[in-house]
């Protein structure tokens, strides 16, 4: 399936005003941008605080491998 021409886009942008009307279209538009401003600072939000996790389980066995080799040197 290829990408529509200029005049098949003209008739499909033509069904979308007659179903929402003119005033209605800018509306849609805006909450569409700020639906996916959200959902990228929610994407990003998520992976620094999977970092922070990732670092902390990282920080955590390095000192119980610490602590495991100072007991095992110890006995």
């Amino acid at each position: 399936m290829s990408m529509p021409s200029g005049m098949e886009l003209l008739v499909i942008l033509g069904i979308i005003v007659l179903l929402f009307g003119a005033k209605k279209i800018p509306d849609l538009a805006k909450g569409i941008g700020q639906g996916i401003k959200n959902f990228k600072k929610e994407m990003s939000e998520d992976t620094v605080e999977t970092a922070h996790t990732d670092v902390a389980k990282k920080v955590e066995g390095s000192e119980e491998s610490a602590t495991h080799t100072k007991t095992t040197t110890q006995a």
